[in-house]
This record gives C-alpha cells, sequence and structure tokens, in this order.
C-alpha cells in the first residue's frame, strides 16, 4: 500500500474525522440531499467562474498532484503550464511549490520544479518548495510556516478548477487573504471531471460542517486542526 493511501485510511480511524464526518452525512440525510446539494453547487460555480490569471496576489502557491514514480498526469501537467505562463508574465513573483512524497521517490514538489524548469524557467528562478505534506490542508499549512510573516499578503492559489472550492475553504480557515487562479482555460465536462466534482463537494461538505460543529460545541481540538 502506498504512502498516500496509508495517510488517507488513517482518516477513517481518526475519531476527530468521524465524528465530523457524521455529522455532516446527518445533516444530508435529514435535508433529503438538499445540503449536499448545495456544495456541489457551490464546487462546480467555483470550478466555473475562476479565472485563468490573478488580480493581484503577491505569492502563488500551486499545489501538486499524486505523481506515482514521477508520471505527471494531464491535471498535474496544466497546473505546471499554468505557473510557467504566470512566471512569464510577472517575473518578479514569488512562488511556492507544494506536495510531498512517498519515502525514497522525488516529492509532488521536487517534480513540479523539474516540470518547471523543463517549460523554460530558470534554474535560479526563486522556488520555494513544500515537501512534507500529503493533502491540501497539510499543504497549506505548510506553506503558512514558509510564508511567514507575507501570510498576511494577497495569496493567489493555483489548481485544477474541480479543486479550488477545496483550497479556497482551507485557506482561509487558515487565516489567508487568497484569490484563485485555474490551471484550465475552462472546465472540462468530462464524465471524470465530473466524478472528481462530486467528491470534492462531499469533501467540502464534510470539511465545512465539521468546522461549523466545532465552533458550536466548543471543542478546540478540532478547531485546532483546521485553523
Amino acid at each position: 500500500m502506498s504512502t498516500r493511501a496509508s495517510h488517507q485510511l488513517s482518516l477513517f480511524g481518526d475519531r476527530d474525522a468521524l465524528h465530523t464526518g457524521l455529522v455532516a452525512l446527518a445533516a444530508c440525510v435529514l435535508s433529503a440531499g438538499i445540503v449536499y446539494l448545495a456544495y456541489l453547487v457551490h464546487v462546480v460555480r467555483t470550478a466555473r467562474r475562476a479565472p485563468c490569471a490573478p488580480e493581484r496576489g503577491e505569492r502563488l502557491l500551486v499545489f501538486g498532484k499524486h505523481a506515482p514514480n514521477g508520471r505527471v498526469d494531464g491535471d498535474f501537467a496544466a497546473r505546471l503550464d499554468r505557473a510557467a505562463y504566470l512566471w512569464r508574465e510577472r517575473p518578479s513573483r514569488h512562488v511556492v511549490l507544494l506536495g510531498g512524497g512517498a519515502a525514497g521517490e522525488p516529492s509532488e514538489a521536487e517534480i513540479a520544479r523539474t516540470g518547471l524548469f523543463a517549460r523554460g524557467l530558470s534554474t535560479d528562478t526563486p522556488l520555494q518548495l513544500e515537501s512534507s505534506s500529503r493533502d491540501t490542508l497539510q499543504n497549506l499549512r505548510n506553506a503558512r510556516q514558509v510564508l511567514g510573516g507575507a501570510v498576511r499578503e494577497r495569496v493567489t492559489l493555483l489548481s485544477s478548477r474541480y479543486h479550488l472550492a477545496r483550497c479556497a475553504l482551507f485557506a482561509r480557515q487558515l487565516g489567508f487573504d487568497v484569490e484563485l487562479c485555474a490551471a484550465e482555460a475552462t472546465l472540462p465536462w468530462r464524465p471524470r471531471t465530473l466524478m472528481r466534482l462530486a467528491g470534492e463537494a462531499a469533501y467540502v461538505c464534510w470539511a465545512d460542517i465539521g468546522t461549523r460543529w466545532a465552533r458550536l460545541t466548543g471543542n478546540e481540538r478540532m478547531l485546532a486542526r483546521v485553523t
């Protein structure tokens, strides 16, 4: 089993994750699915409306993607294409590459750096790598440490369109001032993308309702994990 799969499975044995998951599930069931549909609409709307160029972000965070044995799929390649284009448009932009990897293999951040160099960025481009995270929340938690005081400046989150609603939710919970940047020019209406949007809606529903529940019940342990 890969370390990524192990990390995902570990969430199902986490009592806080199970607790909030049951609360989110109850909200969806008791509302006859209306709560989930509301999150699905939000995820799709975010995916459709996200711009392809930032307005004024001082920092660019590029989300990695699972790349077993260093294989970059179409989604990851699109993120790197967009990041390279943005750098050429605004060469003073500071770029942080996010994503860890399995032991003995290059991290997602390292793969992204190699991909950006292959797309024409100079090897002296000031890239910062965050190479220890295994999911989106960890990406942003570690990025907050990398950026330090700069986190108060506007940050641009660059990822695939289906992923942006989750990125924005976690970033705002962690105190970032964010704007979104989509890797793709438009949202591709393919069956695979629709499945991803449905999955992201479930994840955002779980994370958002779980956080609201933690605030409502005053559970500081839960809140400390997402804020």
